[in-house]
């Protein structure tokens, strides 16, 4: 990003995004194309977002891409995710090492295929160096599922004698979620006008801003990504205060 790039950007930059990325099957269908075009092309926005987030100075970014009801698509168009997942994870090392990025997982990994779990272990140690922007794939991901796995660690940790429960509070919470090493998200973008939180991040976003647009996840670049910042440098956070 050059200099005059940088000054197109808000003095108030969100320290971790979350995106759901919406819409590749309908850009597919819009275009008369089969859905897997929908989500090779949304790769490529994938691309382009992690390198504005990156430049931007975002520390965080999470990225909603396969959940645990994704599970239940047609048996042919799972596969052809994880194929295309893969070959991301691998393809991408040399691009997330250019730009400093450091790769990481949320989820139930464990529910992958092995060549997938695989794939992403390499990935992540490959890039376990780099200090810039964290990125972080939800991977077989339930914001549900996660809050009811919580709950069942601190069930052993009490039954185990380690916790008081008169301990657990919102803290001793978040530290039990997959989500225990980042901050809660600052900003939520959700692509494709939908206005739903789709099962992600249910507790962390509590009080994180939410930006929705219209624009179809195979389309969102560089210009819909700087519109969501303008947009959140004008929000006013109080966080339940006046």
């Amino acid at each position: 990003m050059d200099e005059t790039e940088k000054s197109d950007l808000p003095e108030v930059i969100p320290t971790h995004i979350a995106i759901i990325m919406d819409g590749n099957g309908r850009w597919a269908k819009q275009r008369g194309l089969p859905r897997v075009e929908g989500h090779r092309q949304g790769a490529e926005s994938v691309r382009e977002i992690v390198r504005c987030a990156g430049e931007a100075g975002v520390s965080f970014l999470t990225l909603y891409a396969f959940s645990v009801e994704n599970w239940k698509r047609p048996k042919a168009e799972v596969s052809t995710l994880m194929r295309l997942l893969a070959r991301f994870l691998r393809d991408e090392i040399a691009e997330l090492n250019d730009n400093n990025v450091r790769l990481q997982a949320i989820g139930r990994l464990t529910d992958l295929p092995d060549f997938v779990q695989k794939q992403l272990h390499e990935s992540i140690l490959a890039t376990s160096r780099n200090t810039g922007l964290t990125l972080i794939l939800a991977l077989s991901y339930g914001g549900r599922v996660e809050i009811i796995e919580a709950v069942q660690s601190i069930i052993r940790e009490v039954q185990l004698g380690h916790l008081d429960p008169a301990q657990i509070d919102e803290r001793v919470f978040s530290a039990h979620l997959y989500t225990r090493y980042y901050p809660d998200p600052d900003l939520l973008i959700r692509t494709s006008g939908e206005l739903r939180l789709s099962n992600f991040l249910l507790w962390q976003q509590s009080y994180t801003e939410i930006h929705v647009t219209r624009t179809l996840w195979p389309d969102f670049r560089k210009r819909e990504f700087q519109a969501a910042l303008n947009d959140y440098a004008n929000r006013e956070r109080r966080y339940g205060a006046v």
